[in-house]
């Protein structure tokens, strides 16, 4: 059956659809219906079914059999070690995982943050947490105290998992003090804490009055699973949302596991004796679904890459890494390849490598732009899928189907919808727009399995954030379009989340720290295109009246108070000083059309704006700063 059948049949009988891939997977009992809503009115999947995603990662592929087969390979640049764990080595370490967890007290439905590295007990950690039907929440071990804090009040768990450093490039990064920091200003108090301590970096424990991994986990006995519903929450996974608190994705246990398997084989084209590689991070959603879950669900071998794809010695890194572990399919953002083809442009160092092993090379996180596909096309030789989705799908909106049928590539489009999603391109007033014509790109409901049903702890913020703009679609928050052919094009956020090497981060997090500095009176962040990152923040600053300070010395106060407070990964390297800033006659910020207006993009100009002309005021400051090359007028003038 090829795409446009499987599409249609997705559409025409979703339920008839889904309940043949659950199908596909064993369960404790089956579900007793395959869709229907909750008490809050969300959609949920396959009610009634038993189920635990751990044992589907692990134990049954044991149980079949396939105990020796390779299940997590772990290969670190940084550490100079390359391990593989076999699906019964795997399993039994997550068993005692799990074990040492519930000697803590931890329990089905009790929450656990995972605030860890790319080491493989942080994917032991994962698993061990859903063996017992809790809800793990990692976060991102870049992240600063401050952000980490706010995800332990919202997620209130009774352990937190960390290690004691991170290594990035020939740097390491103590966490003990970001944690110790983070949990001095959370409200909620974990019970207890473990830290990994890592050879190169050790922590202080006693001062923290943390427990020790190894002695922990030794101290353990194995423990089985524990039978979960299928709507159960596996995990909360935390997102930035415009306004600075972040929203937290829940994902169920039943609906995701049958999602990430179907897409497993019918996009990645992945069967059980192969290899995988997703060059993300287990903070990410993309290391949640595709370098956990998805992979060992599937029961293949994936790859734990802990490094980068420059430094780690140098850009040849990534096929090194494919040719060792004989990769089928390879999954990463564009901006490492940007890295790459930056240092090695002629792609000599891939010649090094017999990458033969490699049939498909995936890309996601941030919109691929059409110099960096050509360059991959024209030095792989292969299909260059360009596939988009979101940490709140959870799994792929768009795609070519590797594994159903493969299309046409065209550069800068994800190709087409993946069975499930009946995507729309709407303007304001709700109506959709035809061929060619740009608007809000929105899902109708129902959303497929392994989707959100909610947000944690706050329902009406899940109706608010992506319900209520258009009753019955689900708004992504990105704008694009869809061409004669139905190829869909994202042009980029409608909001002002700013996707900086395909981390997601809210500007009004930025805002915050700058708008802190007792010279700024307002200030506004906003996402400006950069050929290396994608997008990078740019802080536009509107002086306290009589303040006299040195413009490179508040540069730096603000770089470093960003970094301090969000984080470094989140690339904040100038601000401008403009007299001040667009607004609408209500005060709202014109985020949007700042961004559109730097990037060169036409920006009709809300007819609600206070005062037109400034937007040729600020433009002529960013021109002379030398962040705009030249004027870039307003389209069509003010937009009524």
């Amino acid at each position: 059956m090829g795409y446009a059948a499987e599409y249609e049949r997705a559409l025409r009988d979703p339920e008839g659809f889904w309940a043949e891939q659950a199908r596909a997977l064993p369960w404790f009992t089956a579900p007793r219906s395959i869709l229907d809503r909750d008490p809050n009115g969300a959609w949920r999947w396959f009610r009634g079914g038993r189920t635990n995603t751990a044992w589907l990662a692990l134990d049954r592929h044991v149980a079949a059999g396939r105990g020796a087969c390779p299940g997590l390979i772990y290969d670190s640049p940084a550490t100079g070690e390359v391990r593989t764990y076999s699906y019964a080595e795997l399993t039994a370490r997550v068993a005692r995982v799990a074990g040492a967890l519930a000697g803590l007290g931890v329990g089905r439905g009790d929450r656990v943050i995972i605030y860890m590295p790319m080491v493989p007990e942080a994917v032991m950690a994962m698993l061990a947490c859903a063996r017992l039907g809790a809800v793990h929440s990692v976060v991102f071990g870049g992240f600063a105290a401050p952000e980490l804090a706010t995800r332990i009040d919202d997620a209130t768990p009774r352990v937190v998992l960390s290690a004691s450093c991170g290594i990035e490039f020939d740097n390491v990064i103590p966490y003990q003090p970001l944690l110790d920091a983070a949990l001095a200003h959370a409200n909620h108090k974990p019970e207890h804490v473990v830290v990994l301590q890592r050879e190169a970096r050790a922590a202080d424990l006693r001062a923290g009055g943390y427990l020790d991994w190894h002695e922990w986990e030794a101290g353990a006995a194995e423990v089985g699973w524990v039978e979960v519903d299928a709507t159960d929450p596996l995990y909360i996974l935390y997102t930035s949302g415009t306004t600075g608190k972040p929203k937290g994705v829940v994902r169920d246990h039943g609906g995701h596991a049958v999602a990430l398997n179907y897409s497993m084989h019918a996009i990645y084209d992945i069967g059980p004796d192969d290899v995988f590689w997703a060059a993300s991070d287990v903070g990410w959603v993309v290391g949640h679904s595709y370098i956990v879950y998805g992979p060992l669900i599937r029961g293949c071998a994936t790859v734990l890459y802990e490094g980068k794809p420059v430094r780690t010695p140098d850009a040849g890194a990534y096929w090194r890494v494919i040719e060792q572990h004989r990769v089928k399919s390879f999954f990463v953002a564009p901006t490492a390849f940007r890295a790459i083809r930056k240092e090695d442009p002629d792609c000599r160092l891939k010649a090094r490598h017999d990458v033969s092993s490699l049939r498909y090379q995936f890309v996601a996180g941030e919109r691929l732009d059409p110099p960096t596909y050509h360059w991959l096309k024209e030095h792989l030789g292969i299909p260059v899928i360009d596939h988009w989705w979101q940490t709140e799908t959870g799994w792929s909106i768009c795609a070519n189907m590797a594994g159903v049928e493969l299309l046409e590539t065209r550069a800068g489009s994800p190709t087409l919808p993946v069975p499930g999603y009946d995507l729309r391109i709407l303007n304001e007033d709700g109506s959709e727009l035809g061929p060619g014509q740009v608007g809000a790109v929105v899902l109708k409901g129902p959303l497929p399995p392994g989707s959100l049903p909610t947000v944690w702890g706050d329902h009406a913020r899940f109706e608010a954030s992506y319900w209520s703009r258009y009753p019955g679609f689900y708004l992504t928050g990105d704008e694009g379009y869809r061409d004669a052919d139905g190829y869909v094009y994202i042009m980029g956020r409608m909001d002002d989340v700013i996707n900086v090497a395909g981390h997601r981060l809210s500007s009004g997090e930025m805002e915050e720290a700058v708008a802190a500095h007792p010279a700024v009176a307002e200030c506004a962040v906003v996402g400006i295109e950069d050929p290396d990152k994608g997008q990078v923040p740019l802080g536009l600053l509107v002086l306290k009246d009589g303040v006299n300070v040195e413009r490179a010395a508040l540069q730096q106060d603000l770089v470093r108070s960003v970094r301090e407070t969000v984080g470094p990964f989140a690339n904040f390297r100038r601000a401008v000083v403009v007299k001040r800033l667009p607004k609408t006659r209500s005060g709202k910020i014109l985020r949007q059309v700042l961004r559109k207006m730097i990037d060169g993009r036409a920006y009709p100009v809300p007819s609600t704006i206070d005062d037109p002309a400034i937007m040729d005021e600020i433009g002529a400051v960013l021109v002379a700063e030398g962040v705009m090359a030249g004027p870039n007028p307003p389209q069509g003038g003010v937009s009524s």
